[in-house]
């Protein structure tokens, strides 16, 4: 482990709470905006631990999960509509605290905060089971099909967990617009997944027959 990967960790790691911290307290006009403080204390802590962890016991996972540089020019979309989604959802957080448009109220907040935090201990769990985990749609050397655990349960977990993930953010933001406009990820997710599973298909041995195995994506007999 190179100094300038853990470097570039923590540099990525500030980048994200400065980046969504501008975004939500530019946009509520104030730093009394406790919802944003909750938002990047259960975002940020549990993330910073985790690194921490993997940065120890393994390093190459945590390098694939800084990778977010895609090659294929449909993924590069469905990344970049993603990203637009996020700003706009905490921005129209931010503005709907100032201006108190439709404040959800304080027991929708905590138990979204509760979900939240269930769906962080499921990505940990995902990938703890999957080494080969990447940002990037690819099929690496040496990879095997994962089919046990989470992966004989659904397809795709990490795409559970990070949907259920951005899905309760807005909530933990007191913001049913943003939460509205962040609906908008699923179609995204499901097209990210429909070319994920081709390059599977085609790369990797024996994805063809974990589909028929594990029929289910995301949510078991639902997606």
């Amino acid at each position: 482990m190179t100094s300038k990967f853990i470097l570039q960790a923590l540099s990525k790691f500030l980048l994200g709470v400065i980046v969504i911290g501008v975004l939500l307290f530019v946009s509520a006009g104030s730093f009394h905006y406790w919802q944003g403080w909750l938002l990047m204390g259960i975002l940020f802590v549990p993330m910073f631990i985790a690194g921490l962890i993997l940065m120890v016991k393994n390093p190459e996972l945590l390098q694939k999960r800084l990778n977010a540089k895609e090659d294929q020019k449909e993924q590069k979309l469905v990344v970049a509509f993603s990203g637009l989604l996020f700003v706009a959802s905490f921005v129209m957080a931010g503005l709907n605290w100032h201006y108190q448009w439709l404040m959800l109220p304080n027991w929708v907040v905590w138990l979204a905060s509760a979900l939240f935090l269930l769906s962080y201990l499921m990505y940990a769990e995902v990938l703890h089971e999957n080494t080969y985990l990447s940002r990037t749609v690819e099929v690496q050397e040496n990879q095997k099909v994962i089919d046990t655990g989470l992966y004989g349960i659904v397809r795709h977990p990490m795409y559970t967990a990070t949907t259920l993930l951005f899905l309760t953010m807005p909530l933990v933001l007191g913001s049913l617009y943003s939460f509205l406009i962040m609906l908008l990820y699923i179609p995204l997710i499901a097209k990210r997944i429909r070319n994920e599973e081709t390059v599977l298909e085609e790369g990797l041995e024996g994805y063809k027959e974990y589909k028929q195995k594990v029929k289910y994506k995301v949510i078991p007999y639902v997606w």
